[in-house]
């Protein structure tokens, strides 16, 4: 089958990103998003230690190292960014004051549960983190993930076997073999990457996948 890499997923994500949009992009995979949202369009990023107007990857050379999002990247600012008390950005997370939040995921399952957050992991803390509250408060949540695990087992499942993060939350699954949406009968084609089939793709998926409607 066809894989797009992570930028190439990034950049079709990106395509569905509103003008306008205040968008939060969680740790790995979603951070890439914003280097491909079209530049007609002004989107404000989110980061839950207290910023919004989240700008580029600094250039080498001059990053700030006080200057970092909730993954602790390097970032710039944009014009006009406002910073403010830890508490106060979680306020804005589960207020519904963020119309987006881009996640990854381990299991997504055919009724929308999200499981992403790692118990035993050496790169990442073993904690929830602030993606609990984000699909709690934030309205649309789009998940952005390999298909497969590196074993080839499926990620998209009838019901997640890891710990959850939410309950039925997650809009749409962008995985590097299809798009997919979440809908009250199940996961439903949006799209499939360029040189797959549904047959593929429902090969690697324990969930059924719905035809386009």
């Amino acid at each position: 089958m066809i894989s797009l890499t992570d930028e190439q997923l990034a950049a079709r994500l990106a395509l569905d990103i509103p003008d306008g949009a205040y968008v939060n992009l969680g740790i790995g995979k979603p951070t890439h998003v914003s280097s491909y949202v079209p530049a007609d369009r002004e989107v404000l990023y989110h980061s839950e230690n207290g910023i919004i107007g989240v700008g580029p990857t600094p250039v080498e050379g001059e990053e700030d190292p006080e200057m970092i999002d909730a993954s602790k990247r390097l970032i710039t600012v944009a014009p006009g960014a406002a910073f403010f008390e830890h508490a106060d950005s979680f306020a804005i997370m589960r207020g519904g004051h963020i119309d987006i939040a881009v996640l990854g995921a381990y299991q997504v399952a055919e009724n929308g549960d999200l499981a992403n957050w790692a118990t035993q992991d050496e790169k990442f803390p073993p904690a929830v983190g602030g993606a609990m509250d984000l699909v709690v408060g934030v309205p649309c949540i789009f998940v952005m993930m390999k298909h497969v695990n590196k074993d080839g087992s499926p990620k998209l499942l009838k019901r997640c076997s890891y710990p959850l993060t939410g309950l039925g939350v997650v809009n749409r699954v962008y995985t590097d073999l299809a798009v997919l949406d979440v809908t009250p009968d199940g996961f439903r084609l949006v799209e499939l990457t360029d040189g797959n089939s549904l047959a593929d793709v429902q090969a690697v998926t324990e969930a059924r996948i719905l035809p386009p409607s």
